[in-house]
């Protein structure tokens, strides 16, 4: 199996660092996220052909479209009111096997971090998730401006990572 990996946001926040909340930017924590997830899916034997952070979104779905990745996912941290808590994944609703890599990953993530299971998001506008050509998911870890979750996002990110990648690998076996 190839996963092409796509930390959410402009590298080092410029121009745009996503959301920030509780000392925290969303840019930094998917890139540390996504580089641990590529480090856990290489030793379980699953090729990453791409970790590309990029504020455009043409450029990051011609890249997958391109690498000949299986999957495809994005990290990212949501953020609402500070009061909102939980993970989520979105999932193109055309896609079958978009929802079962993202109900793989959602599950994983909520059983061994105990976030807040917000199930997953069907979201036909994304552009990341409609326009690449293997199944894909967009990851919300948790949210970035709620205390609990950015203690989360901040002191267990390598939990999220192995996580992801655990979901990564339920999917290939089923």
């Amino acid at each position: 199996m190839k996963v092409f990996l796509n930390p959410g946001h402009a590298p080092d926040g410029n121009p745009d660092p996503g959301a920030c909340g509780c000392g925290l930017r969303e840019c930094d924590v998917a890139k540390s996220v996504a580089d641990l997830v590529e480090h856990y899916l290489t030793a379980a034997g699953v090729e990453v052909v791409g970790n590309m952070q990029n504020d455009d979104l043409l450029e990051i779905t011609n890249a997958a479209n391109a690498s000949d990745a299986d999957i495809f996912i994005s990290i990212h941290c949501n953020a609402f009111n500070g009061m909102a808590q939980g993970t989520e994944v979105e999932v193109h609703p055309g896609s079958r096997a978009g929802k079962k890599l993202g109900r793989c990953i959602q599950w994983q993530i909520t059983d061994s971090l105990g976030t807040v299971d917000r199930g997953l998001k069907y979201r036909p506008d994304l552009w990341v998730i409609k326009s690449t050509d293997m199944p894909a998911v967009l990851v919300e870890l948790a949210f970035i401006d709620n205390t609990g979750d950015a203690a989360l996002l901040r002191d267990r990110q390598d939990a999220f990572a192995r996580a992801i990648a655990r979901g990564v690998t339920d999917y290939a076996l089923q």
